[in-house]
């Protein structure tokens, strides 16, 4: 899968070191990926959840924080959305 917004990412590792090694894990099981459904996602990172319009919330670094994407199975697309701690999470309304 091809990641759009790293940069999102490498910012939130900046501000946050303790998310850094888990979502590079993450970034490289992603890329690595070719998630053809929810079920293929589901598959390889067990505690994902799916929101309506192809959003994905993966938990990130033991549940401490939230990442969430939209995928486009077809393209091979994954667009970072949104990154945050899981309280934050909490509080917003996707």
């Amino acid at each position: 899968m091809r990641i759009a917004g790293k940069k999102k990412l490498v910012q939130f590792m900046e501000r946050r070191p303790g998310s850094a090694s888990s979502l590079r894990s993450w970034v490289q099981v992603a890329e690595t990926s070719e998630w053809k459904t929810p079920t293929d996602i589901k598959q390889t990172f067990a505690s994902t959840s799916f929101l309506s319009r192809n959003r994905v919330v993966f938990n990130i670094g033991g549940n401490r924080f939230r990442l969430l994407v939209v995928v486009f199975y077809v393209q091979k697309n994954v667009i970072v959305n949104w990154l945050g701690t899981h309280a934050e999470y909490d509080i917003m309304n996707f």
